[in-house]
């Protein structure tokens, strides 16, 4: 019997510093014209939002002992948001339009209960990458993404450096601080562009009354107008403390924005 030896689509070997930091400098360069590359174009953003809540769960007792129950925390959905998402001259505008599939006088900003997210399309990777946001990286492994070499980084950003901020509270009684972050970059090795990022706020002040602020999120290449960009088609975001909220959006039906442009979302979509 002959054997044969595939040879992995990845190096497994650690980069040298100088290579690490060169994929760094690549995808910096990439991501800080990333906002201003991006066409014009409207999408789609379905947003489902969750609360944790409990359920009761049973597990065998000992003999002559009822059967005992334990509380298991699970994420209760609270609602689902559909928005019209328009990206114009550089510029996020969120049009509220259905709440549970329903027409709806709500605006973006006024929602209440949940958590609601925004910088998908280049505010986040401009807070990692800014060289006044002194990031540091460090190189933790590769990995294979749809049959692709991709780089995966450590980063960190100190509060005096950054440009972050969390919010938290109801309309109207809103409470915000710009706070430290760390996280995880995946990196195309031959692209430089961010495919995957995740982050995590650091020491957020107590009056936000927030322990924990956590957002991820993947980017693909989508076709807008004939071009093919590199844009976000799934994100989640989680907000800890007193009690616990969960977002997760997906980002759908792009299209280029032009002046006048009308969707008919229908009902229960």
């Amino acid at each position: 019997m002959g054997f044969v030896l595939v040879c992995a689509l990845m190096p497994a070997e650690k980069p040298s510093s100088e290579d690490a930091a060169a994929l760094i400098e690549k995808s910096r360069q990439k991501s800080l014209v990333y906002a201003r590359s991006l066409p014009d174009f409207l999408c789609t953003e379905i947003i489902s939002r969750f609360g944790l809540g409990s359920e009761v769960s049973s597990r065998p007792a000992p003999q002559g002992v009822s059967t005992v129950t334990d509380p298991v925390p699970v994420w209760v959905f609270l609602d689902k948001v559909t928005v019209n998402l328009s990206y114009f001259q550089q510029h996020e505008t969120h049009e509220l339009k259905l709440l549970n599939g329903k027409p709806t006088d709500e605006t973006f900003d006024s929602l209440g209960a949940g958590v609601v997210s925004t910088g998908e399309f280049g505010g986040i990777l401009r807070s990692i990458f800014d060289p006044d946001s002194q990031t540091s990286f460090r190189w933790e492994s590769w990995k294979n993404v749809r049959r692709r070499p991709v780089g995966v980084y450590a980063y960190r950003v100190e509060e005096i450096h950054s440009s972050y901020y969390v919010k938290s509270g109801a309309p109207g009684n809103v409470h915000q601080a710009i706070v430290g972050f760390h996280g995880t970059l995946e990196i195309d090795r031959e692209t430089g562009q961010v495919i995957h990022l995740g982050h995590i706020a650091d020491h957020i002040p107590s009056e936000l009354k927030m322990s924990r602020a956590v957002t991820e999120v993947d980017y693909d290449f989508i076709e807008v107008a004939g071009n093919r960009c590199l844009l976000p088609v799934h994100s989640q975001t989680r907000m800890e403390g007193k009690t616990a909220l969960k977002n997760e959006s997906t980002f759908r039906d792009y299209r280029k924005f032009e002046v006048g442009s009308k969707v008919d979302f229908g009902l229960d979509k």
